[in-house]
């Protein structure tokens, strides 16, 4: 990258209230002091292959299966105004997982998660960290859209929140980002306020949830972005010590 393109890149990253960023080692000697789980999961990700060697239509992956459940789906009303249903894409053996609320009007016409405006801004984000949208998984609570954005319903939620709870299940993350209130209060079973719970780092399982603001909130409110940088970092953090004591 010469200086001209570098300069520019910097210059979006702080447009989105970013003021450090993560290096990611690549000399000889960098890679030297890198913990022999970091070096590992490196060369992984050098040997995956690039796309999935069968469709999903094919593939006999118990998320693959639940995402085929999730497409027909009718267990409560939202099915009946959806375009497409949004089970949730990425790497099935992710280490960091985001969870959102529910899919926008891009999601429900393209079938596929954070897409929109605010899924713009957290590929920025993760590109900043370091990181692809392959190499993390991104999925909702709920997996239709609710008419107008409208908040999610208890009944809604019932419905559809065991299907998130068999994908995290399945894929085992190390920390799952809470994106919102709604996805903060059902992952931590609190009531509190998304400012409230924003800063706790919460047990789940094997994994830990980050709560923070929702990107589309950071769109509203721009001085949420750096808040919602903090927590993405402390994130990735996590799991670096985690795969170091692994």
């Amino acid at each position: 990258m010469d200086r001209e393109l570098l300069r520019r890149h910097l210059e979006r990253i702080r447009e989105m209230g970013i003021s450090e960023l993560f290096y990611s080692p690549t000399s000889p000697e960098d890679k030297r002091a890198m913990s022999p789980s970091e070096r590992e999961r490196i060369e992984e990700g050098k040997r995956a292959p690039q796309g999935p060697a069968v469709s999903e239509a094919e593939s006999d992956h118990p998320l693959d299966e639940i995402n085929r459940v999730i497409r027909s789906c009718t267990r409560c009303k939202l099915s009946e105004g959806r375009m497409n249903a949004v089970p949730g894409e990425g790497d099935y053996n992710a280490r960091l997982v985001f969870v959102g609320e529910a899919p926008g009007a891009e999601e429900d016409r393209l079938g596929k998660p954070f897409v929109g405006r605010a899924g713009k801004l957290l590929d920025r984000m993760i590109d900043a960290l370091g990181l692809k949208r392959n190499q993390v998984f991104i999925g909702n609570v709920l997996k239709c859209r609710p008419p107008d954005n409208r908040d999610p319903e208890p009944d809604e939620v019932e419905a559809c929140s065991p299907y998130l709870d068999q994908q995290l299940d399945i894929i085992d993350p190390l920390v799952i980002v809470a994106l919102g209130k709604f996805s903060a209060q059902y992952l931590t079973g609190s009531t509190l306020a998304i400012g409230k719970l924003r800063g706790q780092e919460i047990k789940r399982g094997n994994a830990v949830i980050i709560p923070t603001y929702h990107t589309a909130a950071c769109l509203r409110f721009p001085d949420y972005k750096k808040p919602v940088w903090e927590d993405l970092r402390k994130a990735l953090q996590i799991i670096r010590e985690r795969e170091r004591k692994s």
